[in-house]
């Protein structure tokens, strides 16, 4: 168990996605900050690492809890793009918009009264707008070639950095939506609604809630999944 300690995070949510709960519930990210160790993540979110490690033991060490993530390792890059693609990446352009639009009606209605609706519409503006270039730059560029290294015959050194660049440039970006998801916990308080929130204002905020949740999952998938099996190959 003294393993797990140095085990990189997102490879312990990796390994049992229902362990991603008890990092979440201790305020660590699992998917835009996955790449530290248990220890570190602990230290810098200044959470008691034994009892971390107690109650991942519970899921990790209970052999009827099947794993939900353990088919999807075993999908191709076709598959899991497939997955990613018409599920989240869907997600996002579908919901992204309405989101922002909830979030600029409430900022102008109760903006008086609470300041923190302006700054949290332009940061959502922000993430809207730079996933959506995100989005395109995976679909154009990364997961094609991904694609294309699986059904090749051979395969050479150059390919591996047609992949692991952008790999890495898209791994920061998913690192800087987190930081800004992280930042709108921030000004609302996780998203505590006050006394006076009218119905929009509690559908944006219910919303915004599942926008981080498939965000999360959607990162999960890429950076500790189908990211982290090419890495492996070509280390």
């Amino acid at each position: 168990m003294e393993n797990l300690l140095e085990t990189k995070v997102g490879a312990v949510v990796s390994k049992n996605y229902r362990t991603a709960r008890i990092f979440s519930a201790y305020g660590i990210d699992f998917c835009c900050k996955g790449g530290i160790s248990v220890a570190e993540a602990c230290k810098v979110n200044q959470a008691d690492a034994q009892r971390v490690l107690a109650e991942l033991a519970l899921i990790i060490d209970n052999e009827e809890v099947a794993d939900p993530d353990a088919a999807l390792h075993q999908l191709s890059n076709a598959a899991l793009i497939e997955l990613i693609t018409t599920r989240h990446h869907a997600y996002v352009r579908e919901t992204a918009p309405v989101l922002a639009g909830y979030l600029l009606k409430i900022a102008n209605v109760h903006g008086q009264r609470h300041p923190e609706l302006l700054p949290l519409f332009a940061e959502f503006r922000l993430m809207h707008q730079a996933l959506l270039a995100h989005l395109q730059k995976e679909e154009q560029v990364l997961f094609p070639r991904l694609k294309a290294w699986e059904k090749a015959m051979e395969r050479n050194p150059a390919q591996a950095h047609s992949l692991l660049a952008p790999m890495g440039d898209l791994e920061e970006e998913h690192s800087t939506e987190g930081d800004r998801l992280r930042k709108m916990r921030q000004l609302t308080n996780d998203y505590t609604l006050p006394a006076d929130a009218c119905q929009t204002y509690r559908v944006a905020f219910r919303m915004l809630a599942e926008f981080e949740e498939d965000l999360h999952r959607h990162i999960h998938l890429e950076n500790n999944i189908l990211f982290t099996r090419h890495k492996a190959l070509f280390n």
